[in-house]
């Protein structure tokens, strides 16, 4: 039974114990089944950060960071039975901006859309997109990255500081404000990927972009996902700096048009976006559309205001539950991969051809321009089969990624979902060096345990099979 009558009276109403509201953290947008915590604390600053994860150690409880709740391979769930969620949705506020010199300051519980919306008014944003609205300490810990990824990077390109909390409940600084640093080991970088393992994140300093003076989007069908993808690679390899490049295929597009009402031909399409001066952004287009005119391209429509375009990656990122409603009652697993971009064809159409062969309902989209593509399954609860057919295809995808250089994962992290795939991407010396990490700045496996390592504890990683 866990005493948690040291910090009651500190945290009040935001120490949760009762079953249904911890039954919140026992779920995500991911396929993994887990149990809820024991209990969970919405901190409302570093120094209450500090003296939880010193609770937790007198208490003997593991500490799992928790941010929106976003996550796709369990990298947020609680394993076993004395766990605490440090739930950071109270520590939400923008800490400083400093227009002069491209950054700002938040905390982990900001959300990417609330950044942006109190960006707006200095010209700069902050261009990390990956779909949801996710906090920005959640970016952090899985190096998230998205649709504008090609042109201006992921979080881990983006992150210019750091302050995290550590064992015994120190706080490490890392990074700053200059532009570039050789003063000692990269902290900041080693604590953006941990997913949480190393440390909580408290607050971040963050890299921000002048807002484009011009932005078009565009979609672009084709006959073929080779036509699309072979005009992605052709785009990139030209050096175009194109700042989206998505691809949808056409299951995911018949999806897109019963969620969101498009009118889209159902057919393989890239969602494309320009930003730059408006002559720059003409010649980027033209440029673009010379090269997918021997690819097969068909109807290339813009949207150049904001409702339009909005409306558009709206839509984009919207797929999961598009989904998810096209298969009464169905639930989704999401799989991703990312390829040296000359592989990326030959991926998607050995993904594309095993999905046809297993009878899946299974859309195929991705942020193509860096080599990423993701594969969305919508299953049935019960049907073990089609379960044990995902598994096939996923783990073939992997295989394959493997094999010319990719990695088994591009965005989603490593969570509960794709322990076994990262042994296997970096065999065990590496990951005999990562745990070495881990012991040194975490002696206790006090933070995330479960995650990342394939043998920590004993972990159930049910999935909904």
């Amino acid at each position: 039974m866990i005493d948690a009558s040291p910090i009651a009276e500190r945290f009040g109403p935001r120490l949760l114990t009762r079953p249904a509201a911890l039954a919140a953290y026992a779920q995500s947008e991911g396929h993994h089944c887990y149990p809820p915590p024991a209990l969970a604390v919405q901190p409302e600053s570093i120094e209450e950060v500090q003296a939880l994860v010193r609770f937790a150690t007198a208490q003997g409880l593991s500490v799992i960071g928790y941010g929106a709740g976003t996550s796709l391979e369990g990298n947020a769930a609680p394993v076993g039975a004395n766990c605490l969620i440090v739930d950071f949705a109270r520590m939400n506020r923008i800490v400083a901006v400093h227009p002069e010199d491209l950054l700002c300051v938040v905390e982990p519980g900001v959300t990417r859309e609330q950044l942006n919306t109190d960006l707006r008014a200095t010209g700069l944003f902050f261009p990390v997109d990956p779909g949801a609205n996710a906090s920005i300490g959640g970016m952090i810990s899985t190096r998230a990255s998205g649709t504008t990824t090609v042109h201006y990077g992921s979080v881990r390109d983006n992150v210019l500081a750091l302050k995290v909390v550590g064992a015994d409940g120190e706080l490490i600084t890392t990074g700053g404000h200059a532009r570039k640093s050789a003063a000692g080991y990269d902290l900041t970088h080693l604590f953006t990927g941990a997913e949480g393992t190393l440390g909580l994140v408290v607050e971040a300093s963050l890299r921000l972009h002048g807002q484009p003076e011009h932005i078009l989007a565009a979609t672009w069908d084709f006959g073929s996902v080779g036509g699309a993808v072979d005009t992605v690679i052709a785009t990139i390899q030209s050096g175009v700096p194109i700042a989206r490049m998505e691809l949808l295929d056409e299951v995911a597009i018949r999806a897109c048009n019963a969620q969101s009402a498009l009118g889209l031909v159902e057919r393989p399409t890239l969602f494309l976006e320009f930003h730059g001066s408006e002559a720059a952004v003409r010649d980027q287009l033209e440029l673009v559309r010379a090269i997918g005119a021997g690819g097969g391209g068909g109807s290339l429509d813009f949207a150049s205001d904001t409702d339009s375009r909005n409306r558009l990656w709206r839509a984009r990122h919207q797929m999961l539950w598009a989904t998810r409603a096209m298969v009464a009652g169905g639930v989704t697993w999401t799989t991703d991969v990312c390829v040296p971009i000359s592989h990326l064809a030959d991926a998607i159409g050995r993904a594309k051809a095993a999905i046809e062969d297993a009878g899946l309902f299974a859309p195929v989209l991705g942020h193509v321009g860096d080599g990423n593509f993701h594969v969305i399954f919508a299953l049935h609860p019960d049907d073990t089969e089609s379960w044990d057919k995902a598994r096939q295809v996923n783990a073939a995808m992997v295989d394959h990624a493997l094999s010319v250089g990719g990695t088994c994962t591009g965005e989603h992290g490593i969570g509960l979902g794709k322990r076994e795939a990262l042994l296997r991407e970096h065999g065990a010396p590496a990951i005999a060096a990562m745990r070495r990490i881990k012991q040194a700045l975490d002696p206790l496996g006090l933070f995330n345990p479960g995650k990342i390592f394939l043998d920590d504890a004993a972990i159930d990683d049910r999935q909904r099979a």
